[in-house]
């Protein structure tokens, strides 16, 4: 092997404002530089606890049992699900996007009763449509996606905790994209467990994946016993085994990981915990309903840009997360050489689309670190450029100019 084909490690410089991931945070990325710690060196365990304060807060929730897993955003979900999800156990999942046939697939690999109701990609549920499918499956999880990149849209989550408690029904919600830039009320909404996932506008590096647990999830998954494959478990009320499939994903022996037993289940992930905590520590110093209007405000401003360029979005803006915009991609216009011209010659990326909206729409970002304004200044005039170049007209500087306007209008 010559090792003068593996040169020291230089990526090229970008600016990300497509669906995910984004810029980290330059203070995030200093603290995961800092020296590795033992496991259970008290240091270590010091900011282990400081985590779960921290995100805490973030979650808006009292849950004793909120941590991290190590792995990306859909660890998260996985450990979530297989810990608490019995096979043969009905579960109901709305879907409105990609994620929620993410839900469907790891699901049924737990062996769940899938049951799911759909609207178009664009739209989201109302409570009564939610309440309805309950009422018909009786399932004993709700399983939710709360703002899909996909679409872009943001699924109201404020009334579904109250109508899962009156019919005895746990309820989680996949928060990877939203989380920080979108209200979320773990507590006060009813929700039994919230995954979410650092790349988004947490704005750390995808590899960690925060995680909070009701009192009543954890009391259920407490009952699901890891063993050893082959040996029988507790069985619930058909006779069927219980037994969690995964080691990894175990949350019981996680929490007794995270809790002051401190018993042995994984070497914990130490820059990434350290860059999870400065991402926390830095939305709490900035206030975390500042942060989320701060998301809104940069938003709006990209959305004030791109309809100035006389360009249509795409879904029901009543129901657009705060940071990702879904934008149609102009009859005519080839949307894979707009988006590598604006890779190659800006250096911005921005995100193209799957399912039924593939080649149709992009999607922009605008979360994290990213959610600023010379971001979007940036992105507008790139993007009008490059239309221009690739023979598209736009009123020339209105792009810019709307958001110019916006920005003085909430200054």
């Amino acid at each position: 092997m010559d090792i003068n084909h593996y040169p020291q490690l230089n990526p090229p410089q970008r600016l990300l404002m497509g669906p995910g991931p984004i810029n980290a945070d330059p203070r995030v990325l200093r603290a995961m530089s800092s020296q590795l710690l033992g496991q259970y060196d008290p240091a270590m365990t010091h900011y282990m606890n400081e985590v779960m304060a921290l995100y805490r807060v973030v979650f808006r929730t009292e849950n004793r049992w909120t941590l991290l897993i190590d792995g990306t955003s859909r660890a998260g979900i996985e450990s979530i699900l297989l810990s608490s999800i019995r096979p043969g156990d009905k579960v109901l999942v709305p879907v409105f996007g990609r994620f929620g046939h993410l839900l469907c697939e790891i699901a049924r690999r737990c062996r769940a009763e899938v049951h799911t109701i759909e609207v178009p990609w664009g739209e989201v549920f109302t409570p009564d449509q939610i309440e309805d499918a309950i009422k018909k499956v009786r399932p004993r999880l709700l399983l939710t996606v709360q703002g899909d990149t996909s679409t872009t849209m943001l699924q109201p989550l404020e009334q579904l905790g109250a109508i899962c408690k009156q019919y005895g029904v746990l309820f989680y919600t996949d928060a990877t994209a939203s989380l920080a830039g979108n209200a979320l009320e773990t507590d006060a909404w009813g929700l039994d467990a919230v995954s979410a996932g650092m790349q988004k506008c947490l704005g750390g590096p995808s590899g960690t994946s925060p995680i909070t647990l009701s009192a009543e999830m954890e009391a259920v998954i407490r009952k699901r016993k890891c063993v050893e494959q082959g040996i029988r478990t507790e069985a619930h009320q058909d006779g069927e085994e219980e037994m969690i499939y995964s080691n990894y994903f175990d949350l019981g022996m996680i929490m007794d990981y995270w809790g002051p037993e401190r018993l042995n289940h994984h070497t914990e992930a130490t820059s990434a915990l350290f860059g999870a905590r400065e991402c926390a520590r830095l939305i709490l110093q900035e206030g975390l309903d500042n942060g989320i209007a701060r998301h809104k405000l940069h938003g709006e401003a990209l959305l004030k840009g791109i309809q100035g360029m006389g360009l249509e979005t795409f879904g029901d803006l009543k129901h657009k997360m705060n940071n990702v915009l879904g934008v149609m991609i102009p009859s005519g216009v080839n949307g894979d050489q707009v988006r590598k011209l604006m890779l190659e010659d800006f250096g911005i990326e921005i995100g193209t689309s799957f399912g039924p909206l593939h080649g149709k729409v992009w999607r922009i970002g605008t979360m994290g670190y990213n959610a600023r304004k010379d971001c979007v200044m940036q992105t507008l005039s790139a993007l009008e450029t490059v239309l221009t170049y690739v023979g598209y007209r736009t009123p020339q500087g209105a792009a810019a100019q709307a958001a110019w306007d916006h920005y003085g209008s909430h200054a």
